[in-house]
């Protein structure tokens, strides 16, 4: 197998990988918007013994979702850093500093009230 279709192959598995990540991330927005909407109708003040149970519970639920994004951030390094070695190194890349986006990001960004 030469190199460019192990690099097509390493780019094929992250497509693959980045998409099943997407329907992940897809499932669990319909979730948490149907256990928004079972909150919503279901939860209220009374249903919790204190205020600080009131104040626990949803803290708990934020703990776990946080948990979730980190997890996906590391699982993003990880792929990153594979990709990486798709990339020719800097001193082979003829783009310049723009990483060889044709100048896409090289120019300054004018959102049109830099006078303001």
């Amino acid at each position: 197998m030469s190199r460019e279709q192990a690099y097509l192959q390493i780019l094929d598995a992250a497509s693959k990988i980045q998409w099943n990540v997407a329907m992940i991330l897809e499932a669990k927005a319909v979730e948490a918007e149907k256990v928004r909407n079972w909150i919503v109708n279901h939860v209220h003040a009374h249903s919790f013994e204190s205020h600080e149970k009131q104040l626990s519970d949803p803290l708990d639920v934020h703990e776990q979702l946080v948990e979730v994004i980190e997890g996906l951030t590391k699982l993003q390094n990880g792929l990153c850093s594979n990709l990486k070695t798709v990339l020719p190194p800097e001193e082979e890349e003829s783009g310049g500093d723009d990483g060889g986006f044709g100048g896409l990001f090289s120019g300054s960004f004018d959102l049109e009230d830099s006078d303001k």
